[in-house]
């Protein structure tokens, strides 16, 4: 098997790390240089100026690469012109006759995980000028790095394209309610409405002496045990599960999952819905403390038309009554606040015949995206190491 060699990055990259310039310059006015501080300004490629600076400290030029080296570390932009960058960035100038620049990009999003493990500081992490300098580049001719920049690039323009379809389908779904069934937040149809806990049974979770501690939980077992990572915006996520065994499992009392029941978050994330519907793989599910199980009345109500209608409320919800400051609530006893609007059962079912086609596209392309994925870290793997 060929050995690989490699290059320290400083041999191939001019490193320019930033330095934040007095604050009496900053403008958003458009007067002087582009001012970028950190990652809150990037976009998905290019960074979004919101501020400039009159009294710029360390510029980076346009087409320079820059990372974000503190809170969080690694994520990137490309330059679009001359700018001022803050001490929560780098900027890195590849030598071209070296060096491609886009390989250097690729290489560094591979490394995230690398970089962040070499971050100190106790509030929040960050990697100095030397961290950067050492981080090992494959050292292959130039030819061969744009061959792979390139693939690189294509396959992950078609996962971009997949989640803006998913994103598409979502939409769709949106638009089809307010044709229905019209703004939720205001009520814009004048439908008839009932309180939450008079359409749905709310259920908490166990949280007494026998909840699981951290020693009880495995990576296999009776039961699959909620965390917060399989509850997403975008309904169950599987890849971090947990499990407790059985007999773990018969000494909770409440928070056990039924067919067609709903999963709530109520901490922390608020807001995030999964329906537990025939496709969810797992027989015997429970909630973590975080969450509720939505128990839904079928005589007049349908899980998907709720879970439509909740995705539209979630943010007036969140302002109006979470709580908690440390870690945002949603308590049982503040869920009497959210209304619901009823139109018929057969304008209900109508709605969730649309949802459920719309579905089978959304598994097509999610299915799409996931090979496209794996492809995706399966070159990375190969290229990078």
């Amino acid at each position: 098997m060929k050995m690989m060699n490699y290059v320290m990055l400083k041999e191939v990259c001019a490193i320019n790390m930033g330095q934040s310039p007095d604050s009496d310059s900053y403008n958003e006015n458009g007067e002087g240089v582009p001012f970028f501080q950190g990652n809150a300004d990037f976009g998905e490629r290019y960074p979004v100026t919101r501020k400039w600076c009159t009294a710029p400290t360390k510029m980076a030029a346009a087409e320079d690469i820059l990372i974000s080296v503190r809170a969080p570390i690694g994520a990137m932009n490309y330059a679009t012109e001359e700018c001022c960058i803050g001490r929560g960035l780098a900027a890195l100038t590849p030598n071209k006759t070296k060096v491609s620049p886009e390989f250097i990009f690729w290489l560094l999003k591979g490394k995230n995980e690398e970089l962040n493990n070499k971050g100190t500081g106790s509030t929040f992490k960050a990697i100095g000028r030397k961290v950067l300098e050492e981080t090992l580049v494959p050292d292959i001719d130039l030819e061969a790095q744009i061959e792979c920049s390139k693939i690189l690039e294509k396959v992950y323009s078609i996962i971009q394209n997949r989640k803006q379809e998913l994103q598409k389908l979502d939409e769709l779904v949106k638009a089809r309610f307010v044709e229905m069934f019209g703004d939720p937040e205001i009520n814009s149809m004048n439908l008839p409405v009932k309180p939450m806990t008079e359409v749905c049974e709310i259920i908490d979770g166990d949280r007494g002496k026998n909840y699981p501690t951290q020693e009880e939980f495995s990576d296999e077992g009776y039961c699959l045990f909620l965390n917060a990572k399989n509850v997403t915006s975008n309904g169950f996520s599987f890849e971090n599960c947990m499990f407790v065994t059985k007999e773990k499992d018969e000494l909770l009392r409440k928070g056990h999952l039924n067919r067609g029941d709903v999963v709530l978050t109520t901490r922390g994330t608020i807001g995030n819905l999964a329906f537990y519907d025939e496709s969810v793989p797992y027989e015997n599910v429970r909630i973590n403390s975080g969450m509720v199980v939505l128990r839904m009345n079928h005589e007049i109500v349908s899980e998907r038309f709720f879970i439509e209608q909740f995705k539209m409320q979630i943010g007036s919800i969140k302002e109006k009554i979470a709580s908690g400051s440390a870690q945002p609530q949603l308590p049982i006893s503040t869920m009497n606040k959210i209304v619901v609007l009823m139109p018929s059962v057969k304008q209900q079912q109508v709605f969730t015949d649309f949802v459920k086609q719309v579905d089978k596209s959304k598994i097509a392309v999610q299915n799409a995206l996931e090979k496209a994925q794996l492809l995706f870290d399966s070159l990375m793997q190969e290229y990078f190491g």
